[in-house]
């Protein structure tokens, strides 16, 4: 092995080793900036090697790409807002599938015979990729309001099935003949990125955090088997790694939800919601002024927040917190607690509440505080609403049932803060509004949050 060799060969296995070290720290929220910086490393690390490796051409379009891509996310990571990046994490994953399927194209229209073990994994990692792209778009598209519902009709399900196996079959002529042939190639790649956005399409909101973890996932699958046809083991390892990262999180987000993947992609969840909808009949909104609650939560000895989308949307995460240091003062003890699911991406509130600066030991998920509910003499739901509605448990026509819950519900005293009388993103009306001990605060999540402030100064 020449010394280049050796020198790229060991400069992939620390990039992979950072890659992971990385990985593993951005599972605690204490830790995740600095996972963030080793992973960036191991990435800077393994880009510069690639510039060593035997036979590289086109540096000049390689320095240009890089140059434009790094410009775009360091514009867009200053400028997109906390309550976009859902849509942003959907797009930048949707861009490493296109990348892969990018790599798989341009293999499989070459005339190069990889072999069949090589040329299979071209198109199992063409096809994982070019759904993923446009699948990723369509989340994107949804999250960010371009597509305002779901789209449904009648027969959807069996043209994905129609689409999957003409691509399936497309696949297998690929591998048969060796790749080179320019119609099969076209006609697989037309038929992948159709399936990804007929797969998605369908898809409500709701579901949209599970949609993109799956993808993401996918995506890492993708790049791995990338890895296998250029033969890179960075790729290898670090898309793995990924993938495997991906489709974990996926598994666990689904199990908050109390449902399959399979139901996710295929159940229509939306058309359920939409029927359960229904109207509040079964009881009354009952509203309440601000000062009334500054002075319930100033008096209370314990006080749960249950952070939502509605907070991110009002950007009300930093006077939510100002308002807590004042309970807090008061010796209230303040807690918050996070649904797996809550907001539309993985960790969404968890970065909104670090943002404002709440220290990490307040922040408790679904199976830490459900049992302090009962003790809390107020639960406080700024902005969330499916994650806390009671006929998970109790209503087995819901199409939310047996999902896990925060037992908002269970506290002494209840208090909502909404804009207005709408629905959840799921279109599922929430039970918890009209129990007998829940009172509605509307109005902007920030704006009460300032008034909920004031309540408290003045006593």
């Amino acid at each position: 092995m020449s010394a280049t060799n050796l020198l790229i060969q060991v400069s992939y296995f620390v990039a992979i080793v950072l890659f992971i070290v990385g990985l593993k720290r951005m599972s605690s929220p204490v830790t995740a900036r600095g996972g963030i910086v080793w992973a960036g490393a191991g990435m800077v690390l393994a880009t510069l090697v690639t510039f060593l490796w035997p036979g590289m051409e086109n540096y000049g379009l390689m320095l240009l790409a890089i140059a434009i891509g790094g410009a775009l996310a360091w514009v867009t990571g200053k400028r997109v807002a906390m309550t976009d990046m859902p849509q942003m994490i959907a797009l930048y994953n949707g861009m490493g599938g296109g990348a892969a399927a990018a790599i798989a194209a341009i293999s499989l229209y070459g005339e190069t015979d990889y072999g069949a073990v090589i040329t299979t994994l071209a198109v199992v990692g063409g096809l994982i990729g070019a759904v993923a792209f446009t699948g990723s778009l369509v989340a994107f598209a949804v999250l960010q309001g371009i597509l305002k519902k779901a789209t449904r009709f009648g027969g959807q399900h069996y043209l994905n099935i129609a689409l999957a196996a003409i691509a399936v079959v497309l696949g297998i002529a690929i591998v048969a003949t060796g790749g080179g042939n320019l119609t099969l190639v076209t006609l697989f790649f037309v038929t992948t990125l159709l399936l990804g956005i007929t797969l998605t399409l369908p898809i409500g909101g709701a579901d949209m955090p599970v949609i993109i973890s799956l993808y993401n996932a996918l995506t890492g699958l993708a790049v791995a088997f990338k890895g296998f046809v250029l033969d890179n083991a960075a790729m290898i390892i670090a898309g793995t790694v990924v993938g495997a990262a991906g489709m974990l999180l996926t598994q666990l987000m689904a199990k908050a939800m109390n449902r399959p993947i399979s139901n996710v992609l295929f159940g229509g969840f939306g058309d359920q919601a939409a029927a359960a909808g229904g109207d509040e009949s079964g009881g009354t909104l009952k509203p309440i002024d601000a000062s009334d609650v500054g002075v319930m939560m100033a008096f209370a000895n314990k006080v749960v927040i249950v952070p939502g989308y509605g907070m991110a949307v009002a950007q009300a995460q930093h006077k939510v917190w100002e308002l807590c240091q004042m309970l807090r003062e008061r010796d209230v003890a303040v807690k918050f607690a996070i649904h797996p699911v809550a907001g539309r991406m993985p960790g969404h509130m968890n970065v909104l509440l670090a943002e404002a600066g709440v220290p990490y030991d307040l922040i408790y998920d679904l199976e830490e505080i459900n049992q302090e509910f009962e003790t809390a003499d107020v639960a406080l739901v700024m902005g969330a609403n499916d994650v806390v509605n009671p006929v998970a448990r109790t209503d087995p026509s819901s199409p939310i049932y047996g999902m896990p819950i925060l037992n908002a519900d269970k506290a002494k005293n209840v208090i909502v803060v909404k804009r207005g009388r709408g629905t959840g993103f799921s279109g599922i009306e929430n039970a918890l509004f009209l129990l007998d001990h829940t009172r509605m605060l509307y109005g902007d999540g920030q704006e009460m949050a300032s008034e909920l402030i004031q309540a408290v100064k003045e006593l």
